[in-house]
């Protein structure tokens, strides 16, 4: 391997130790089968085969059923790839298929935005992945996965070639363009990640796509062999990115495509499809990378027009491929394959090697859905999902990238006002052209892309001028792909330019986002992204004000609309004391700057970010300092911090709130009453109360993760592998997995924990992931899961939860510390509670996320009595019983810190001398407190990283979280009116 392959190596090594493990299940299958095959059904496991293809001219399906009958009969091949056609009729033909398989056939689909995106006669298509990333949730993105995944599985398909991981960078890309999430390699990974466990998680093998990245090209693979001329740390800090975050989440399966990168492989013309230093060196060596790997369409000029007759197959093979996709004349890619082996060229342990990895993938998403396809409603079935799904992304996508004349936002229609629709590309009206009709009262008119009459041109802006007061352009019908300015004719733009600059106008723009490009002036602009009857109607809604904006820009089209543009009106979760009203007031929080200020500069943190509320309003919102010590990556109010303790309130306690004020939980009753597993222990008699004001004699945490170390502090193969395989799935760091049943020893540590007799205050971690385990016995649910569904995902936070990195995108995420002795890098979006690390990330004391405002939105609720807009979430009766003094041992409440019972008078306040005796919340140890105080109506919310790069006594010592809050009180108490 060339050694500038060093430069993204992940320096990732394990101490080797124990006995060979027994073969798992999946290995077993697949030894049994490959055993029971021929040379040549070997050989054809590593192929897939068409069931059809697609005539351009005709615009219709050509079956080539009779042919892959005969490629399975002969070779028994290993996959078939679903093409165009009736979804009846290849069911049918699966079914066939199936039967005469002697070894359960791969069946696969090219399907990015679902199905409908190959079947053309019956099933919708969803939107592209463009579309897509424009929205701001990636929960929807894992909804969009999820439906694919059910669509696959009712057409008996198992594998989809699917996320589009290639990073957008070059808007004249002729072949990915609209099929990426975007031109942000966060945006890319965050989104193809929670793609692929759409997929995944519903049983369809996912696929990334197209290493190592497809993205900054200008010629078409299908045609020709694009050329990528970056050194390898370029790809590095770019288009591997998102490969490198997918595969690191477990991804089964990713394609290599064809491209000619010579700092991978400096062979003229050879394709990265067809390379051994691309797969064997770059891909599974330097980024550990242990999943199949699938070549892009053979049969595609990329490859073909160097490797021709059936070489590129042979090379595939030689390059470390597993699977060669739809080679065109597989009789022959057999024969020389066979002619390669007795060549020396590829060996039999080489066809052993790529056979079996396929075969036991097959074990884990074939093998338990072999079975016949129903053909009763098929068609229905496979649409059921797709109107709402094509809504929500629509609502949740369009982009608003320009308000200037505010008439239009919204739109309404007046007396003695009349409006003009213009729909350019169209002859005649359509769907948006008659809604807009019947709801304003338009009068319409068309203009084609061929219209060419400069005359014609002119007198209809003459018409429009003179007639109308305000003109809807809607812009239809352009083509995917750049080329030749995506259709658009000059004359179109020309109209369009006009019509600006003589009526006020309003532009929709139906399609590709980077054809926004001809109208970087336009005063006021929405890209749809794309052009139905769905998209069109949510379009109708935005303009006359009955749905919000809420996309932004996935890419950057010109100077005036960056990545990230777009204008959202969507009402603030907490409002902000307006200019007007701070005028009124003398607010001087410079004593606060100067803390916070000071206390990074002296090395007590990085950075931090704070937040004051005063009667529901923002009164104070400020960021210091930088994510890191090295005055890059500024704290921002996005900036997303490891929460630690205060964890225990924001979702164990109020979790275990909501299960009180059902009924479902009682304070006096023991812990074995809910949990199974502490029968018998001395745990079992500890009651829910004890627990949540930290009586039940538990030790304060158990730092087992030292002995899953060997004798010199380091990780071991046995116990920890650098990537996701079977029996080690829990992440607890980037390229470190834990092994599955620690977990469960980690568990039983602390249920074997000794237990202090006398009753007495112990501040412990293990109450908490005792409350933690309560929670999810009781509903049923993850924490997780359990508290994002009753509370952030209705209250509409979006940055506070748990595992971050397959919610939020890296870069939001500040760093928690370096951590040496364990996991010895880096910790971001990884929780630094080993603790929690070892139980997956989600635990009752540990595990939580956030930025500053959904914090203060949780406290606001609290506040409020339990009510967030309009929504009961919990009594007030049982938020003042759980806020208020429940221990004469200690300052606690149930699962809430608050000041100590003297607090005026003592020299060691806590949380603040000024605080009322009502004021409840809770530290953690990364450096972060939310409190709020009833009685003055205030939230205080402080976040940092203090143990960044590692823990010190300075954030201790100069008592910052402390400080700042007393100082907002004193500049409150100078204000008072």
């Amino acid at each position: 391997m060339r050694t500038s392959f060093l430069l993204i190596s992940l320096f990732f090594t394990f101490t080797l130790f124990g006995q060979k493990p027994s073969l798992s299940p999946a290995e077993k299958w697949a030894d049994s089968v490959y055993n029971s095959l021929s040379e040549n059904e070997r050989i054809g496991q590593l192929i897939v085969t068409r069931l059809s293809t697609y005539d351009g001219s005709t615009k219709k399906a050509i079956s080539l059923f009779d042919q892959a009958y005969e490629n399975v009969v002969k070779y028994n091949v290993g996959g078939v790839c679903v093409f165009q056609g009736n979804p009846s009729i290849q069911a049918y033909q699966i079914n066939t298929l199936k039967k005469i398989a002697k070894t359960p056939i791969l069946f696969s689909i090219d399907g990015e935005w679902g199905v409908g995106m190959r079947i053309l006669d019956s099933v919708m298509p969803l939107p592209k992945q463009m579309m897509l990333g424009a929205v701001k949730d990636p929960r929807i993105v894992y909804e969009y996965g999820k439906v694919v995944a059910e669509q696959c599985k009712r057409l008996g398909i198992q594998m989809n070639y699917a996320p589009v991981m290639d990073i957008n960078n070059n808007p004249n890309n002729p072949v990915i363009n609209d099929r990426s999430f975007g031109e942000d390699k966060y945006k890319v990974a965050l989104f193809g990640m929670q793609y692929m466990m759409g997929l995944q998680d519903n049983g369809v093998m996912a696929c990334a796509k197209h290493f190592p990245g497809h993205g900054d090209v200008n010629v078409d693979s299908h045609l020709d062999l694009p050329i990528i001329r970056k050194s390898i740390a370029q790809l590095d800090s770019t288009e591997l990115f998102p490969f490198k975050r997918v595969f690191d989440a477990g991804i089964s399966s990713t394609m290599i495509g064809h491209l000619f990168i010579p700092a991978i492989d400096e062979r003229n013309n050879r394709p990265t499809s067809l390379s051994n230093k691309n797969i064997q060196g770059l891909l599974k060596t330097t980024l550990n990378y242990q999943g199949l790997t699938i070549t892009d369409g053979i049969e595609m000029m990329g490859v073909k027009k160097f490797f021709p007759n059936g070489e590129a197959s042979v090379q595939s093979i030689i390059a470390g491929n597993d699977l060669i996709c739809i080679p065109d004349n597989i009789p022959l890619v057999v024969e020389k394959i066979k002619t390669a082996i007795q060549n020396q060229q590829i060996n039999w342990s080489d066809i052993e090697y790529h056979c079996k990895r396929i075969l036991k993938e097959k074990y884990k998403f074939v093998l338990n859905e072999n079975h016949p396809i129903a053909l009763t409603n098929l068609q229905s079935d496979l649409n059921k999902d797709i109107l709402p799904l094509k809504k929500l992304i629509a609502e949740n996508a369009i982009t608003l990238l320009c308000k200037n004349d505010t008439d239009f936002f919204p739109l309404q229609r007046q007396k003695n006002i009349k409006i003009a629709y213009v729909g350019i590309g169209l002859k005649s009206e359509n769907n948006f052209s008659k809604k807009i009709q019947s709801e304003f009262e338009t009068d319409n008119y068309y203009f084609d892309f061929s219209a060419k009459n400069k005359d014609a041109i002119s007198k209809l802006v003459a018409t429009i001028r003179s007639r109308y007061k305000k003109v809807i352009i809607g812009i239809h019908q352009i083509n995917r792909a750049p080329a030749n300015n995506f259709g658009i004719s000059n004359e179109a733009i020309s109209l369009i330019d006009s019509l600006e600059k003589t009526t006020p106008c309003i532009l929709f723009l139906f399609g590709n986002a980077y054809a926004a490009k001809n109208w970087c002036d336009q005063k006021n602009m929405i890209v749809c992204y794309e052009d139905d009857s769905t998209i069109q109607q949510t379009a109708l809604n935005m303009l006359a004000g009955r749905l919000p904006y809420k996309g932004t820009l996935p890419v950057t089209v010109c100077d005036n609309f960056h990545f990230g543009t777009g204008i959202t009106d969507s009402a603030s979760l907490l409002p902000r004391v307006s200019t007007k009203e701070n005028s009124k007031s003398s607010f001087n929080f410079k004593v606060i700057d100067s803390i916070a200020i000071d206390g990074i500069r002296r090395k007590a943190m990085p950075g931090c970010a704070l937040l004051v509320v005063k009667k529901g309003a923002v009164i104070y919102q400020k960021e210091y300092g930088f994510f890191q010590n090295d005055s890059i990556e500024k704290v921002n109010k996005n900036a997303v911090y490891d929460l630690a303790s205060v964890t225990k309130i924001l979702a164990t306690t109020i979790a275990i709130m909501k299960l009180y004020d059902e009924g479902r939980i009682h304070l006096s009753s023991p812990l074995g009453d809910y949990l199974p597993s502490v029968k018998n222990t001395n745990k079992e008699n500890i009651t829910i109360k004890s627990l949540l004001i930290h009586e039940g004699g538990m030790q304060p945490f158990i730092p087992y993760y030292k002995e899953t170390l060997d004798a010199n502090g380091n990780l071991t193969s046995e116990k920890y592998a650098s990537f996701l395989k079977d029996s080690f799935s829990t992440r607890i760091a980037s390229h470190v997995f834990l092994r599955d049943d620690i977990k469960d020893n980690f568990y039983k540590k602390i249920l074997e924990s000794p237990v202090e007799k006398k009753t007495s205050y112990i501040y412990s971690d293990n109450d908490f992931i005792f409350l933690g385990k309560v929670v999810e016995q009781i509903s049923g649910m993850s924490l997780d899961k359990y508290v994002d569904e009753n509370f952030y995902k209705p209250m509409q936070l979006t940055s506070i939860g748990y595992l971050p990195l397959l919610r939020l995108t890296e870069n939001c995420i500040v760093p928690s510390t370096k951590e040496v002795g364990f996991r010895n890098q880096v910790l971001r979006g990884f929780v630094h509670d080993q603790g929690a690390a070892f139980l997956g990330g989600v635990a009752g004391h540990a595990g939580l996320f956030s930025n500053t405002s959904d914090i203060a939105c949780l406290m606001q609720m609290l506040l409020n009595g339990g009510t967030w807009k309009g929504k009961r979430y919990l009594t007030q009766k049982t938020i003042e019983c759980f806020t208020d003094y429940q221990s004469k041992n200690s300052r606690r409440g149930l699962g809430f810190d608050k000041p100590e019972k003297n607090n005026a008078i003592r020299a060691d306040y806590y949380p603040a001398k000024s605080c009322s005796a009502k004021t409840f919340g809770h530290t953690g140890f990364t450096g972060t407190c939310a409190w709020a105080d009833p009685e003055n109506e205030l939230i205080f919310v402080f976040l940092s990283n203090r143990i960044y790069p590692s823990e010190n006594d300075i954030f201790k010592t100069l008592n910052i979280r402390v400080k700042i809050l007393e100082a907002v009180y004193q500049e409150l108490e100078k204000n008072k009116e």
